[in-house]
């Protein structure tokens, strides 16, 4: 099974700068980002067989990663626009 890789920089590509600068002065976009990507590190480290649970576990993880991806969208969305 190919794992899609699902880190910010690569589901944005067109955001990297503006994700690295509210990363370092956005605390709550800081907080928001790590995570989004320890969900994701989880998400991968039991999609790759590392780890076992369930099924139902690993839709709700993948429903807070979907949820955290759009929070964090927005916020890219007002800053762009500020």
């Amino acid at each position: 099974m190919i794992i899609q890789d699902h880190s910010l920089v690569n589901e944005f590509p067109n955001q990297v700068e503006l994700i690295q600068e509210l990363n370092l002065s956005d605390d709550t976009f800081h907080k928001l980002y790590n995570e989004y990507h320890e969900l994701d590190r989880e998400v991968r480290r039991i999609e790759e067989g590392l780890e076992n649970t369930t099924d139902e576990y690993l839709e709700s993880l993948k429903l807070k990663r979907l949820n955290l991806k759009d929070d964090l969208y927005s916020r890219l969305k007002q800053a762009e626009s500020a």
